[in-house]
């Protein structure tokens, strides 16, 4: 059961409300490399991101917003840290939602500034609080960065938002623990009903930082929890959007999309299974579709139609051939050399 939310609008996307979770993902490039980083978000959309982050470190970064939303269709949010005028600049230039981190942005004042501009101009605000970099007081009332620190020191920024008589807020609350982003989150779900962006940061390179992420965010996405998502990741960002849509298909929160499931491989498989299953899985990376597809590529006969019956497609190997089998019933052989082609030519077909 979804945890109901209101809604709050980033561009054209709207987040919160029980709506679809929304991915997002975050440039590696520089801001200010303003070819790079259009480059890269063309990219990322192309792959499923549907809003996109850039860092803002500079004024000449700001000032590339304006540049770069002419050249993407992604809403693009401005990430800020130290520097309130930064976020003010971002906005100025057109950023659809900024994200600024209470434990450097500065204090009350400041916040007072960014707040007056985001409600001019009614540009949400993501109050992400990380566990590396909260206020001093709140480290040494609670003895470091613990999930009731990380809670308090959202609430607090809210409060000074509310008070502000803004309530376009989003509220992350992330550590690179699994176990005190899991508590931190539930804690807040609990107290307020603005939007919540999950994912536990700085959780590592692509295969353990996607085990970190899939623990953490399936965990709370089963629980309710989570309105946007973005899985960070050491690499290159497209692999975060495609681990996100992956927890996602395999907690049946998307209604589209290409699952491949394929067989661990044992002492019956005759067939190179490994290549084919890691190259089917390259290929579909880059197809698009509105349907639920499940794709299976199964190393032999007891793998096969059995216990992959219901798969939309796939195959099953055996002495240097395949059997290409449809809704689990068997259609036809294949050699193993034209398998990769045949099947995709099959899911080609489906998703037309």
């Amino acid at each position: 059961m979804r945890r109901k939310t209101k809604i709050v609008r980033v561009g054209n996307v709207e987040i919160g409300g029980g709506k679809r979770i929304v991915v997002q993902s975050m440039t590696n490039t520089k801001t200010e490399d303003i070819n790079e980083t259009v480059k890269q978000i063309k990219e990322l959309e192309d792959v499923g991101c549907e809003i996109i982050r850039v860092a803002v470190p500079t004024f000449e970064a700001a000032e590339a917003i304006k540049v770069i939303k002419k050249h993407i269709n992604l809403p693009i949010v401005a990430d800020i840290h130290f520097d309130y005028r930064l976020a003010i600049a971002s906005m100025e230039n057109g950023a659809d939602k900024i994200r600024i981190n209470p434990g450097n942005i500065g204090g009350r004042e400041r916040l007072k500034s960014i707040v007056k501009v985001a409600k001019e101009r009614n540009i949400p605000i993501r109050v992400g609080v990380n566990s590396g970099s909260l206020e001093k007081d709140l480290l040494e009332k609670y003895s470091g960065p613990k999930p009731e620190a990380m809670v308090e020191s959202a609430l607090r920024n809210i409060k000074m938002i509310e008070e502000l008589d803004y309530d376009q807020i989003i509220i992350s609350i992330k550590s690179t623990s699994v176990l005190d982003t899991i508590e931190s989150y539930k804690r807040i779900s609990s107290i307020v009903d603005y939007p919540l962006h999950i994912g536990i940061t700085e959780a590592g390179t692509i295969s353990k930082g996607a085990i970190k992420s899939a623990i953490g965010i399936g965990i709370l996405l089963y629980q309710g929890i989570g309105d946007t998502v973005r899985v960070s990741l050491t690499g290159n960002p497209k692999e975060e959007v495609y681990v996100a849509y992956e927890i996602l298909k395999n907690l049946e929160l998307t209604d589209s999309g290409i699952d491949i499931i394929s067989c661990p491989t044992c002492g019956r498989c005759s067939v190179d299974l490994v290549s084919i299953a890691n190259e089917i899985e390259k290929r579909v990376e880059s197809l698009k579709t509105k349907k639920k597809i499940k794709v299976a590529v199964m190393g032999c006969a007891v793998n096969g139609p059995g216990e992959a019956k219901d798969a939309d497609i796939g195959i099953a190997g055996g002495n240097g051939e395949y059997l290409l089998f449809i809704k689990g019933k068997p259609v036809r052989k294949i050699n193993e050399d034209s398998a990769i082609d045949v099947l995709m030519e099959e899911i080609e077909k489906i998703i037309e």
